[in-house]
């Protein structure tokens, strides 16, 4: 029981994210790797210990795959109505969606969910780096301009809307790959539903594969 309904309780991505985001739309995949890698590696290997007696590693990853693909179908529903300067929100919330969903599947497998390398390796497995090395050169570059973007660019006023759509903008181009080119504003929420679930799906199945032949 616990290992089902441990997956079904999820938190939106926080604010304090949003900020680093909006300060540098350009680094959001980096920046999402990151947060999620903090949030999200101690509540993997917990989730681990708790559910995994009695489960093997392939049936533990089954599960996260499975109950992080109907996360992404209910995100998915909000995916679009608000045309290209609002799904923004949505678009993170799902990359958000994903990278918990690899945390979860490294630590299935015996992966400790809180190396550095599990964020690096979320990156390549998404196809922004093409190696967890080259990733991991980035995450590290992004780690030491983190708190001088976020300090240095207040997110107020009329600035907020500006970055926003350059969010919005980056993110509809970063992930249209993964839907076959169909991610246009406006697509309504059943659409939007089959959409986020089949690119978790692809990505899920590469997690699955990287880290299940690994272990």
């Amino acid at each position: 029981m616990t290992t089902e309904s441990e997956l079904e309780r999820f938190e939106r991505p926080p604010r304090s994210l949003w900020n680093r985001i909006l300060a540098e739309p350009d680094r959001a995949p980096e920046y999402i790797a990151l947060a999620a890698a903090e949030r999200f590696g101690p509540q993997a290997e917990e989730w681990v210990r708790v559910a995994g007696p009695g489960n093997s590693p392939k049936r533990l990853a089954r599960i996260a795959y499975r109950k992080h693909v109907r996360l992404a179908r209910l995100e998915g529903g909000l995916l679009g109505l608000g045309g290209v300067f609002t799904v923004a929100p949505d678009l993170v919330a799902l990359l958000w969606i994903q990278s918990r969903m690899t945390f979860y599947i490294a630590a299935a497998y015996g992966y400790d969910p809180r190396h550095p390398m599990r964020p690096a390796e979320l990156l390549a497995l998404q196809g922004i780096y093409e190696t967890p090395a080259e990733a991991r050169r980035a995450l590290d570059g992004a780690g030491k301009r983190l708190a001088v973007a976020v300090a240095e660019r207040a997110i107020v006023g009329r600035g907020t809307e500006k970055l926003h759509r350059r969010l919005a903008k980056y993110l509809l181009r970063r992930v249209a790959h993964h839907y076959g080119g169909k991610l246009i504003p406006l697509i309504g929420g059943p659409l939007g539903a089959i959409q986020n679930a089949g690119a978790t799906k692809d990505l899920g199945k590469l997690a699955l594969a990287y880290y299940g032949g690994k272990s």
